[in-house]
This record gives C-alpha cells, sequence and structure tokens, in this order.
C-alpha cells in the first residue's frame, strides 16, 4: 500500500549514467562505491556485486593509477552496473578508463591542468557520451578559497563548484552532475540549496564522511531527509565508515520513509513493551535478514499486541496482530480466518509473505525477489 509521495520534485536536466537516466523526473538513482583494492578484480567485482544484489543502482570505483585502469577494464568487462570512475589529477587515467567503457566520469576540470587537457578529457566524454561528475567536497577546497571565507561555508562550496561548471560551460558541456558535500550536516544541506537555485543539472547528494554504521546513517537521514523533502536530488550516496551494501540498504530506508522510491519489504514494528504477546524484536530482525532478497514494494506490520495492532493492519499488504498463543492475520487491510501461532511465527510470516509478494509480482508484472 505505497502511497505516493506528496514532494514536488525540482526540476533537472536528463544525463544518463549507462543504462540508468538521472535528473528530470527520473527516479533518484542510489549508489555506493568500493573500498576494495582496484587492482584486486576478484575482490572489486564481488563487492560490485553484493552492492547490486541490494538494489545499487550505480557503483563509483576509484581508479588511482593507470595500473588501476587496467583492472577496470576487466571489472567493467565482468559487471553490468554503471560504473563512474573516481579520478583525481591526472586526466590520462580519465582518457584511459573512457576507452574502456566507463559510464561516468568523476572528475573536477579545474584539478587536472591547463586548458588543453582538460579539453582532451571533455571532447572525449562528448564523443563517447560520457557524463561527469563535479564533486566539490568542505575538505578540500581551494586555498584561496579558505583564505576568502576562513573556513568551509555553503557559499564557498558553491563557488568552488561554479568554477568547475564555468570551465565546462566554456566548452560547451552540459551532460554534468554536481554534489557539493560536507561532514557538517548544516553546511552541505545549506550548500546544496543554494546550488540548486543556480543551475539546472542533476545534483547527486551526500553527506561525506558521515562516520560508522549507526551514526551515520542518522547523520545522512537527517542531511539528506532535508534535501529530499524540498525535493531537491537526483542521486544519493550515504557515506559510512561500514560495508558499500549498507550503504545502499539505508539509502533505500531514507527514499522509502519519504515515500519517493519503494524498493523490498517496508516493516512497521511496535518496539515491544510489557503487552506484547511473543517476541517482536527478534521476529522483525530474524525476518529483515531472511527477506533482504524480496524487490516487491509492500508494508508489512507486525504489532505485537491488539492496542495498535488492527489499526497498523488495516493499513498494510500483510499485518500481524498479537493475541494469546494465536496472533491476528490480516490482507490488504482485512481480517483473515486464519491465525499464527505464536511459538513459530518467523517461518510462517516468511512464507505468507512470500506468497504475497508473488502475488503482488504477478499483478504488478514485477521482479519479485534477486533470486527470481
Amino acid at each position: 500500500m505505497f502511497a505516493e509521495s506528496p514532494i514536488k520534485r525540482r526540476k533537472s536536466t536528463r544525463i544518463n549514467v549507462g543504462n540508468v537516466p538521472i535528473g528530470d523526473g527520473a527516479p533518484i538513482a542510489v549508489q555506493s562505491m568500493t573500498n576494495t583494492l582496484t587492482t584486486d578484480v576478484a575482490a572489486t567485482v564481488a563487492q560490485i556485486n553484493r552492492i547490486v544484489a541490494v538494489g545499487g543502482d550505480i557503483v563509483r570505483v576509484s581508479v588511482p593509477t593507470m595500473d588501476a585502469a587496467e583492472a577496470f577494464k576487466e571489472i567493467k568487462r565482468q559487471v553490468s552496473v554503471p560504473l563512474v570512475a573516481d579520478i583525481h589529477f591526472d586526466y590520462r587515467i580519465a582518457l584511459k578508463v573512457a576507452e574502456y567503457g566507463v559510464d561516468c566520469l568523476r572528475i573536477n576540470p579545474g584539478n587536472i591542468g591547463n586548458m588543453e587537457r582538460v579539453r582532451s578529457v571533455v571532447d572525449c566524454a562528448k564523443d563517447n557520451n560520457i557524463p561527469i561528475r563535479i564533486g566539490v567536497n568542505g575538505g578540500s577546497l581551494e586555498k584561496d578559497l579558505q583564505e576568502k571565507y576562513g573556513e568551509p561555508t555553503p557559499e564557498a562550496l558553491v563557488e568552488s563548484a561554479m568554477r568547475h561548471v564555468d570551465i565546462l560551460d566554456k566548452l560547451n558541456f552540459d551532460q554534468f552532475k554536481i554534489s557539493v558535500k560536507a561532514s557538517d550536516v548544516f553546511l552541505a544541506v545549506g550548500a546544496y540549496r543554494l546550488l540548486a537555485q543556480k543551475i539546472d543539472q542533476p545534483l547527486h547528494l551526500g553527506i561525506t564522511e558521515a562516520g560508522g554504521q549507526r551514526a551515520g546513517a542518522v547523520k545522512s537521514a537527517v542531511g539528506l531527509g532535508m534535501l529530499l523533502a524540498e525535493g531537491i536530488g537526483d542521486t544519493i550516496r550515504v557515506s559510512l565508515a561500514a560495508d558499500p551494501v549498507e550503504e545502499i540498504k539505508v539509502g533505500f530506508d531514507i527514499l522509502k520513509s519519504l515515500r519517493i522510491r519503494s524498493r523490498g519489504i517496508n516493516f512497521i514494528a511496535c518496539p515491544s513493551c510489557s503487552r506484547q504477546e511473543f517476541d517482536v524484536i527478534g521476529t522483525v530482525n530474524e525476518l529483515e535478514e531472511r527477506l533482504e532478497d524480496i524487490l516487491t514494494p509492500m508494508d508489512v506490520s507486525i504489532i505485537g499486541c491488539v492496542v495498535n495492532g488492527p489499526g497498523e493492519a488495516e493499513v498494510s499488504d500483510l499485518g500481524l496482530t498479537g493475541a494469546r498463543n494465536m496472533s491476528g492475520l490480516y490482507e490488504d487491510g482485512k481480517r483473515v480466518k486464519e491465525r499464527l501461532a505464536n511459538d513459530d511465527l518467523v517461518d510462517k510470516l516468511e512464507a505468507k509473505i512470500r506468497a504475497k509478494a508473488m502475488r503482488m509480482s504477478e499483478e504488478n508484472k514485477i521482479q519479485v525477489s534477486v533470486k527470481d
């Protein structure tokens, strides 16, 4: 029962990263970045495949050397997801990965040398239909901007971004997206708000270096949530000091909470209290782990008692309301005759949820899970 989001998104131009459309009303893409050594092809491909398995739309790969560029060639051959090459300073690496089929270049035009070098990269991008992502970071602002503003400010980040934009404008290249990331939520949000008023290109959102899995997820949810709720943002990355797979999961959870994009099961569960008739926390945690492969968007409510249980179940695709020994079951908001014994709920609920997902996928002609 996934309701349409009330958010009106900012109008932006369209670019394509491989087969993934970005901007102009396209679904907000969720991406991550590998943290393996790029020269370890097997490890990098394995990590990319795990990112894709949980829904990653785009994957960024660091390419700091020519050896890494050669490894990138083989990585690209072995995966199907669009790849962004993360490059700093050396324009020759950008030309090499373009030759090897990169889907997007993350490279700041102002940081790769003289105009001749910049032109060679931009011309190559034009010829091969490769977009560019300009990436400004509050921790690496140009020295003159640090001196001008004294400290990173939204205005400083945007001024840095517009320098790179001006270069691409002069070269008649408009296939780019921009990020203005910072580890401080208010700094990043302020910069994105300013930039959104200045350009029409897609914006890639992120709170950079957000922290560990728990704290970073909270900080990212707050910062990205503020922007997304205002309609700002065309792609997102949740930057965590954790497995990149977790970045994708949190990213989809943020979009799901704002009713922007749904993938998989939205569990509605009570925090539990002395009224609970079964182990709500254990049941939900086990089901989340078992059902990560489900792609079908659906709401599943699991409430431990009859106080709030019926109300939540009536607005869910599948709902369980706790009662002594046997709990009540709802489907599409209606109570069904069948009741489930509380002593083996996880197995029974998993079967019910998978069957419901299959029926919903058939009705909507969508893939039910990554195992299909």
